[in-house]
């Protein structure tokens, strides 16, 4: 029964042998994906970056969930707070539901694409190429900080 079988593969390789003579060259095969993909790491080998375990970091967990403990505490309606909260992240599910229908529709975000580069480079035209326009971009973006951020002068926004 092995015997067809080696039958089979020679003849095979005998054509693959006479499929070779054509007028492209023989190339060699790939290497393997996992040693080819390796093999970059090695000239960047004084670039590695380790992790330590030193007892500073940038950032105190233990310290972070007092600040949050303590903060919570001094909220007088704590239920006010979590329905704004579960407000606040309906309007976030209700846009990731709508821009995946859009999404599933063909053509339809290649048209937003297209849509969004030429919002940009009206945007890019309008403010950010003239030094003059830069200024009145800015002036602007100073108006809405007045606008909407509490400042010292004016403690409770009116």
């Amino acid at each position: 029964m092995a015997m067809p079988y080696v039958a089979v593969a020679s003849s095979s390789m005998a054509a693959t042998a006479a499929f070779r003579c054509s007028a492209l060259p023989y190339l060699p095969p790939r290497l393997s994906a996992s040693s080819n993909h390796f093999s970059g790491f090695r000239r960047f080998s004084s670039l590695e970056v380790r992790a330590s375990s030193s007892e500073e970091t940038s950032l105190n967990t233990e310290e972070l969930f007092i600040d949050l403990k303590a903060k919570s505490d001094a909220l007088e309606n704590k239920s006010t707070v979590l329905l704004y909260g579960g407000r606040a992240i309906v309007p976030v599910w209700l846009s990731s539901v709508v821009v995946g229908a859009v999404n599933s529709v063909p053509l339809l975000p290649k048209i937003m694409e297209l849509v969004g580069l030429g919002y940009t480079a009206q945007f890019v035209y309008r403010y950010l190429l003239f030094k003059t326009n830069r200024q009145e971009l800015a002036t602007d973006i100073e108006a809405l900080k007045k606008k909407f951020a509490f400042t010292s002068t004016n403690p409770k926004g009116s």
